[in-house]
């Protein structure tokens, strides 16, 4: 596994433990479900079932999402973060292929 998929992994099991701690402290199923549906193409493209371009995508639409949601709440939990960590990741991913 190269270090760009550990990474996308890595960020993945953050996403989906973000999810899992959104639906435990406030009951918030759309945070279950959304990080579901994000990290379920993550997860596929680290173990290389689906193009890598795919999870490059994802992690994009993921920032922008996020960091437009940021932006309107300014609140930087969760959205902030997540908008970081994703383009965070994204780079990375861009920058060792």
């Amino acid at each position: 596994m190269t270090m760009s998929n550990v990474i996308l992994l890595v960020f993945t099991v953050l996403l989906e433990a973000g999810g899992v701690v959104g639906f435990v402290k406030a009951g918030s199923k759309a945070s279950l479900i959304a990080s579901s549906i994000f990290a379920l193409p993550l997860l596929l493209a680290a173990f290389g079932v689906v193009p890598a371009l795919a999870a490059n995508i994802v992690l994009g639409v993921l920032a922008v999402f996020m960091g437009a949601k940021f932006a309107k709440a300014k609140k930087f939990m969760p959205s902030g973060l997540t908008a970081a960590l994703a383009a965070a990741t994204l780079a990375a991913r861009l920058l060792l292929n």
